[in-house]
């Protein structure tokens, strides 16, 4: 267990955007991942590219989630080896990093020395990544497995080469006769169950979301655009120090309630319409993801409440049923099932016709993992285990009446209890309604 003081988040303390992560938990990380391999094997990372945009333009960096998860590091160009029956101790971890130049340093601002990426990562080897195909060619002659990455998230779908998929054809070409084996499947395990300090981490970007809602709650008025509510999101988010919207954000009003990843946050709110706000914040590279629904003149319809209430019926009785024992699949399913029940009562669907009726409203699934990624890995199929971090986000979607209801909280198992870890964001119709109407 890793053992590291967190404190709270206060935000007049730091001197970073955000306090430095404590090198311990990576180095605990890459403990458990070694206990998973076969003896003389080499475990081998890559960084992602930074993409390009047009002309010299490139889009804002994002590390990849498993070359975060067992060193820190968030800075392109970089590898990362694990060797731990290497016969020269100084091998048995080693991260590669880009080589410090004093042009680039000028348009692109300080690197990581290999000093500071020891300090990050805890790995005591920092070498520049031109001496990389030495080394690796030196390794190689002793290893016989050898573990390479890629991104087998069952939900990803890949138009463009990446770092590791390039890598992958590099080095069966080169060393053809090697075992190969896959990494993703055992990270995947470990990575589905959170320490307590990632947990904690977790928690203050569910806190800067809290408080990001908040925030624009008084603000929702009838006139308003989808982007001025972004717009102050995103103020309180990087105002507290985070890295942004963990994800594109969701503010969808009226008719574009019903559209499940809408992105376009361009229509005027108009009175007598919900606004449903799907958000969340990237803080030390984990993840927050909450939904909640407004209504735009502070006062919801009946027919509006009626939904609303069928969906968060339908996350609490979702919190009641989780425990240790239960599938994860499993659950999904028996939510389904009151799901129906709730569309029925709304007279939606006909009872003999539920099993097919229902997917005209309501169209995703009711949980996914949550941390350094907001879709993060783990298996459907596991039982709930102490220590994941989830979602639960029911939704109804009347398109013909545009009304879009989802409800989303993030969630962790404690002492096999759920912990509501969304922080005191109001859920409860009345709630809602006196906020959006008390004297300011």
């Amino acid at each position: 267990m890793v053992q590291v003081h967190v404190s709270p988040l206060n935000i007049k303390v730091f001197k970073l955007k955000y306090p430095k992560i404590n090198k311990n938990l990576f180095i605990e990380n890459r403990k458990k991942i070694i206990k998973k391999i076969k003896p003389n094997s080499l475990i081998l990372i890559n960084s992602n590219y930074t993409m390009p945009t047009n002309e010299d333009g490139n889009m804002p960096f994002k590390q990849n989630s498993d070359m975060f998860y067992l060193s820190g590091i968030n800075q392109e160009k970089t590898t990362l080896i694990i060797y731990p029956d290497a016969k020269e101790e100084s091998y048995k971890e080693i991260l590669f990093i880009e080589k410090i130049d004093k042009e680039k340093i000028i348009w692109e601002g300080k690197k990581c020395t290999k000093k500071e990426a020891y300090n990050i990562s805890g790995i005591k080897t920092c070498l520049w990544i031109e001496n990389f195909e030495n080394i690796f060619k030196k390794l190689m002659n002793d290893t016989e497995y050898v573990y390479l990455n890629t991104n087998e998230h069952p939900r990803a779908s890949i138009d463009i080469e990446s770092k590791d998929s390039k890598f992958i054809k590099w080095c069966k070409n080169k060393y053809p006769l090697h075992k190969y084996e896959r990494i993703a499947p055992i990270i995947h395990n470990l990575r589905k169950i959170k320490s307590k300090y990632e947990i904690e981490l977790i928690k203050k970007a569910c806190k800067i979301t809290e408080m990001g809602i908040k925030r624009i709650i008084p603000i929702i008025k009838p006139g308003i655009m989808e982007y001025e509510i972004e717009a102050e999101l995103i103020h309180e988010f990087i105002r507290l120090r985070s890295n942004g919207f963990s994800f594109n954000p969701i503010i969808a009003s009226g008719k574009n309630s019903c559209i499940l990843h809408y992105l376009n946050n361009n229509k005027k709110c108009k009175s007598g319409e919900i606004v449903l706000v799907d958000v969340g914040t990237d803080y030390s590279n984990y993840s927050s993801d909450i939904t909640r629904v407004f209504p735009v003149n502070g006062r919801f319809t009946k027919r509006q409440k009626n939904v609303y209430n069928s969906v968060l019926k339908i996350i609490k009785k979702a919190k009641k049923i989780i425990n240790s024992n239960k599938c994860i699949n499993n659950y999904n399913k028996e939510i389904l099932e009151t799901i129906k029940e709730e569309l029925i009562k709304l007279k939606l669907i006909n009872i003999k016709k539920k099993n097919i009726e229902y997917k005209k409203y309501f169209m995703h699934g009711i949980t996914h993992h949550l941390g350094i990624s907001t879709h993060d890995v783990g298996n459907m199929n596991n039982k709930f285990e102490e220590g994941m971090v989830f979602t639960i986000e029911p939704g109804i979607y009347i398109k013909n009446e545009n009304i879009g209801i989802r409800l989303e909280n993030d969630i962790t198992i404690k002492n096999n209890k759920i912990e509501d870890i969304s922080g005191n964001i109001p859920i409860e119709i009345e709630e809602i309604e006196y906020m959006m109407n008390k004297p300011k």
